[in-house]
């Protein structure tokens, strides 16, 4: 096993704009990542099999709701602080990232936003601890991009709601011992509910045969004749917008982790670089290389500005959802070529799990499109600087 010599680039000297809690917030992912996910994750992509015995350590460094206040469990950080989070653990793997993700900001931040104060308490501080693991139905077999076209439909039973449909590419559905649904009422208002594994006619059918992110576990949510409990009901806020804030949330950790995977694969190429010989010299000594270098860590340089500023806005609390759209667009775009360019610096090397960068890239192919797709994000933008709406 290669030890994990990661060093991470600050161009810019952005430390500089952290706290000391930010710093050591991030040290103490950093040093988990390097201690506890490196060394087994290349194997545990090549089984396509997520580590179930990190979730403990998620939980130990905040990573599940680190913005939750501390009286439900949560580590009552501010928002960058998260974003710095989500940078270290992507910069392991963005499928760990994903697995944290969702339980932040899809499960018990719409538990904490939109639920009452009993089910804040009952919930939250067992999914901060990682005694229970969460995910979010929102995406159906035919509504991606349009969730406002859901199927997934409850009735009013009297004593309790009658939920059908199905959810797919649910990120740690087979394991999650809760799951916030969207489902339309039969008015067609879109509402959460509260769905524990355990309830008959609720199944969880494992996705297999990826290519992407496969040390994190995808599968289906299947709802047939579910019967929820009233109390189950997310009461605090209705309609599209709601889970969609949710999904403000989600997207502004993406725009933080996907640096982190670009990290990686930049310092995995700078290293190589120096070290790899050929017509007796450094390959970092060749122009192209260099040029692909300097390209790399411009780009991040950048990102890592967009996603500060954009983190003061969220703890301001004056951050728009277009604006998340770009920095999640941008960010991750960025990503997705930094690892493209960093495996041709490798050469044939590049395509081995020796080195991370082949994962990052196939990973960042799932990241560029959940969330909100690549094109998505740029008609939010459009449709924000226009106010011309492209969906219609």
């Amino acid at each position: 096993m290669k030890p994990d010599l990661f060093e991470a680039p600050d161009y810019y000297n952005l430390d500089e704009l952290l706290s000391d809690e930010h710093k050591l917030v991030r040290q103490a992912a950093r040093e988990w990542v390097k201690r506890d996910v490196s060394p087994i994750i290349e194997e545990y992509a090549q089984k396509a099999e997520f580590p179930e015995q990190i979730i403990k350590g998620l939980a130990e460094i905040g990573a599940f709701g680190p913005y939750i206040p501390e009286e439900y469990g949560g580590a009552g950080l501010d928002q960058i602080s998260y974003g710095l989070i989500m940078q270290e653990i992507e910069r392991g793997d963005s499928g760990v990232r994903s697995t944290a993700s969702v339980q932040s900001s899809l499960v018990m931040y719409p538990i904490y936003k939109y639920g009452t104060e009993e089910q804040r308490k009952k919930y939250l501080p067992k999914l901060a601890s990682g005694e229970w693991m969460g995910c979010f139905g929102l995406t159906e077999p035919d509504h991606g991009s349009n969730p406002g076209g859901m199927t997934t439909n409850f009735k009013d039973k009297g004593d309790h709601y009658l939920l059908n449909g199905a959810k797919m590419w649910i990120s740690n559905a087979p394991f999650a011992q809760v799951a916030v649904v969207w489902a339309k009422n039969e008015e067609g208002r879109i509402h959460g509910l509260i769905v524990e594994r355990g309830m008959e006619g609720f199944s969880t059918p494992e996705t297999h045969n990826k290519w992407s992110l496969r040390a994190s576990a995808t599968g289906e949510l299947i709802f047939d004749n579910v019967k929820v409990p009233k109390e189950n009901l997310l009461p605090n806020k209705s309609g599209l917008g709601a889970p969609l804030g949710c999904l403000d949330s989600a997207r502004f950790g993406i725009a933080w982790g996907a640096i982190g995977a670009a990290m990686d694969c930049y310092d995995t190429a700078l290293r190589y670089s120096k070290e790899r010989v050929q017509f007796g010299k450094p390959i970092g000594q060749y122009q192209l290389q260099q040029k692909k270098l300097a390209e790399m860590i411009t780009e991040i340089t950048k990102a890592q500005l967009l996603a500060w500023r954009l983190g003061v806005m969220r703890n301001e609390g004056t951050a728009t959802s277009a604006q998340i759209s770009m920095a999640k667009r941008n960010n991750v775009e960025m990503a997705i070529n930094i690892a493209r360019e960093a495996r041709q610096v490798l050469g044939g090397m590049g395509i081995t799990g020796e080195y991370s960068i082949m994962r990052h890239s196939m990973n960042l192919e799932s990241v560029i499109t959940y969330e909100g797709t690549h094109d998505v994000h740029l008609l939010i933008t459009g449709l924000d600087i226009t106010g011309l709406n492209a969906f219609q």
